[in-house]
């Protein structure tokens, strides 16, 4: 067994960071309720694929891996959560923005602003992409099943990490919409994985962009099934918060807050949180919404 801590930049919390979305429902993500931990089936530059299981370490995030591990790969591991829980970011100026609003209090107290990331942004693209247009159930068995289909598998488990762009690449798009079940996304999602795989498109490098979010945001429009919707999300999960994800919840979750249940625009959502300014997403994001659902 293979273990250490990982530090955070404080305020850290981390259940604000697993809780912050729904990507720990999706695979290769998995997260036991009793223990509160993490898992992530983790495939090394080198193509060895283990299980990687974090918890909390108060100020940081404990890691737990079975079996030895070379140098490079703890290096990697490490790299991977730091990225995936933000560890190193600062969140301190949209605190002092959120001092100012009753609704933004919890984002004070647990520590609100990272949002949960799959250790690569192509995987996060792809979910993304998953979550257009369809149900929360829809988009877990498309996850599942492009796991199942072209993840390489975790010896002695059924478990799989998530697909590389070079194994989708080397599918069709035909395949896809059959066997992922994918529908209209299966073009997008295979032309995403070519440009990726070919180095036309180097997703990773955006990660550490210092473009201003428009700039970027331009950027990931231009990869074929990104919409304005889609584009907010990633933004926020690359830490920008400049833009609001909108879409039929982001809709209703207004409807109720402010409009009591009538029908609302995308004009109503952005008029709402516009005086937030570059942390409207944020905003939006972990406020402390009147309607949960049903």
């Amino acid at each position: 067994m293979t273990n250490f801590i990982l530090p955070a930049r404080l305020p850290f919390n981390y259940l604000s960071v697993v809780n912050s979305h729904g990507w720990r429902q999706l695979a290769p993500f998995g997260f036991d309720e009793n223990t509160s931990t993490l898992s992530y089936t983790f495939r090394a530059s080198n193509g060895r694929v283990m299980q990687i299981n974090m918890n909390d370490a108060r100020t940081g995030v404990a890691v737990d891996v079975k079996g030895r591990l070379s140098k490079l790969e703890v290096n990697e591991i490490r790299e991977a959560i730091t990225w995936m829980f933000a560890l190193d970011a600062d969140y301190s100026s949209f605190y002092e923005v959120a001092r100012r609003e009753q609704k933004l209090r919890k984002a004070i107290k647990f520590a609100y602003g990272r949002v949960l990331r799959s250790p690569t942004l192509f995987e996060d693209v792809v979910k993304t992409l998953f979550t257009t247009n369809t149900l929360w159930g829809a988009t877990k068995n498309m996850t599942k099943k492009l796991i199942a289909s072209f993840g390489d598998p975790l010896p002695g488990s059924d478990l799989k990490a998530f697909p590389t762009p070079e194994s989708i690449a080397a599918s069709s798009p035909e395949v896809l919409k059959e066997t992922v079940r994918v529908g209209y996304r299966a073009p997008a999602l295979h032309e995403l994985a070519v440009r990726v795989a070919s180095g036309e498109l180097d997703l990773e490098s955006l990660k550490q962009s210092t473009l201003p979010s428009l700039e970027l945001r331009k950027e990931l429009l231009k990869i074929n099934g990104i919409g304005p919707y889609a584009a907010a999300n990633l933004l926020l999960i690359l830490g920008r918060s400049d833009y609001i994800p909108i879409d039929s919840w982001a809709l209703k979750l207004v409807s109720y807050e402010w409009y009591e249940g009538g029908p609302v625009t995308a004009k109503e959502v952005e008029r709402a949180f516009e005086k937030w300014g570059m942390y409207k997403g944020f905003a939006f994001w972990f406020w402390d919404w009147k309607y949960t659902g049903g």
